[in-house]
């Protein structure tokens, strides 16, 4: 940083660095740490906190009327996510100390188990080994507004609020046909979701609660708790419906809980567009640009300003150009980087198309330090590129461009002066795209967080969702963050999808 000049230049590389270590994330939750925890000695608090490193392990909560189906969902996302689970069925077997025999002995009772003893136990399981390096699911819990904000004074925040919800009828009619494996714990219906395994249909138990009155008294009793859950976890809530298939349910409930919630970290989009000749790389980046302030990098413009501007850069690529031959790599290297690591691409974001077109200049990207944060591949048949660029035509006296099938000229006489280009005509379409679909076979495994979108459609249509992708954070890794003495005790297929 220099710090002579006004403004600041900083270097595209501290951010980047920042970014890639989440800096801004780790330093906010530090602070937390320290306001909520309060510890004498914040220093060796804060080296504790690091040591830890399970910021981005699950901390999730399953919340839903009865029979909406949390225990089932939690039970599927605890062996997805390799976590324990805590529910009020758990509390009292995992840990034999004075306060899970307390909360044994409540339920063997048949009492309501006290709101501080529950807090209790809780916070006792959350800070055994396990839940610290892997995270937890917790289904049920809170039930109502005070109990949640005394897990919040208690530091017990989770990071993603799952709300399952249907009509009253039809979870008293779900409610009517609930078994539960009396081995495993697992949740059945009588008619959506029976075994086909005799054996354990025979461990099958109606549970105790679930006639249509005791059924009603729940559902009253939760809508009258639900508004105040909804103030506690107002921001990080998700509300699902849960009167679909349950492996839809469920994959709902995965996908949010596999993105990051939203971080006021400084965010500078890094996007890089590729694709086919004629997939629409450079009208969504104009789209990109206008809404969002996000510097428009196009590679071949850009060569062709260097040459314009008879810059040295520009003597080197003139040749090129005007022989029609393609622009050597490091040529194309040193001009962008000389435009990305301008202060307004740093500050704004950048927008960049046209390169990189296959395997090796994607590698040499990388290898100078342009390192995108989302990467879109527009994917296009050989048909529909034909048909977009074979029958396009300009007319001279206007300007104006046309196509023949989509836009056609507005009158015979404009329609006799139009003019093809010679870029568009089959044959050359034809070799271009499928040179593209050579070269550029290995570029989506080089960028592992690459989103393949059908470019096939309404351009209003693939923007919003390339939007979608950029203001959203991108989903985490399935295989969460572990230490390796927990991986070790896991085993070597840990976090595969199962």
């Amino acid at each position: 940083m220099d710090a002579t000049r006004r403004p600041l230049y900083i270097p595209p590389e501290m951010g980047l660095y920042a970014e890639k270590h989440r800096l801004f994330q780790t330093m906010q939750a530090m602070l937390e740490g320290l306001l909520i925890h309060r510890p004498e000695k914040p220093i060796d608090f804060l080296i504790e906190l690091l040591e830890l490193d399970n910021d981005d392990v699950p901390k999730i909560c399953i919340l839903g009327p009865p029979a909406s189906g949390k225990t089932t969902i939690a039970m599927w996302l605890c062996k997805q996510l390799l976590t324990p689970r805590i529910s009020r069925e758990t509390l009292s077997t995992p840990l034999k100390s004075l306060l899970s025999r307390k909360t044994e002995e409540h339920q063997m009772s048949q009492q309501d188990i006290p709101a501080q003893v529950l807090i209790d136990v809780i916070e006792e399981q959350l800070q055994s080994e396990e839940c610290i390096e892997r995270g937890w699911v917790m289904e049920g819990i809170p039930e109502n507004r005070e109990l949640a904000r005394a897990l919040q004074e208690r530091a017990i925040v989770p990071r993603h609020v799952v709300v399952l919800h249907a009509a009253d009828t039809v979870l008293i009619e779900r409610n009517l046909g609930k078994r539960v494996d009396i081995m495993t714990g697992e949740v059945y219906h009588t008619t959506f979701d029976w075994p086909t395994d005799e054996a354990v249909q025979k461990q099958l138990k109606a549970p105790e609660g679930i006639s249509e009155v005791e059924t009603t008294r729940r559902l009253l009793e939760y809508h009258r708790n639900f508004p105040g859950i909804l103030q506690s976890f107002e921001k990080p809530m998700k509300l699902i419906n849960a009167d679909q298939p349950c492996a839809d349910v469920f994959a709902q409930v995965l996908t949010h809980v596999r993105a990051p919630p939203r971080t006021p970290a400084p965010f500078s989009p890094r996007i890089i567009l590729c694709g086919p000749p004629g997939c629409g790389k450079s009208l969504q980046a104009a789209l990109l640009s206008h809404k969002y302030g996000i510097i428009n990098v196009c590679c071949g413009q850009l060569l062709k300003e260097a040459v314009a501007n008879e810059t040295k850069l520009g003597e080197l690529i003139k040749p090129y150009l005007d022989d029609g031959w393609p622009v050597a790599d490091n040529l194309i290297i040193k001009a962008l980087l000389d435009r990305l690591n301008s202060l307004d691409c740093y500050t704004r974001g950048w927008v960049l198309h046209g390169f990189p077109r296959d395997e090796d200049q994607a590698k040499l990207l990388k290898n100078v330090g342009v390192v995108p944060n989302r990467v879109f591949f527009l994917n296009l048949t050989m048909e529909a590129i034909l048909e977009r660029l074979s029958y396009r035509a300009v007319d001279p006296v206007t300007g104006e461009r046309y196509h023949t099938l989509n836009k056609p000229a507005p009158s015979k006489q404009a329609h006799k002066r139009l003019l093809t280009n010679p870029k568009d005509v089959d044959e050359r379409v034809r070799t271009k795209v499928e040179m593209y679909f050579r070269l550029s076979s290995g570029m989506e495994e080089l960028f592992e967080d690459a989103v393949a979108i059908n470019a096939d459609q309404d351009p209003q249509t693939v923007f919003e969702y390339i939007e979608s992708y950029i203001v959203n954070p991108l989903p985490c890794s399935p295989a969460w963050k572990m230490s390796k003495q927990t991986r070790a005790s896991i085993g070597p297929g840990a976090g595969s999808s199962e």
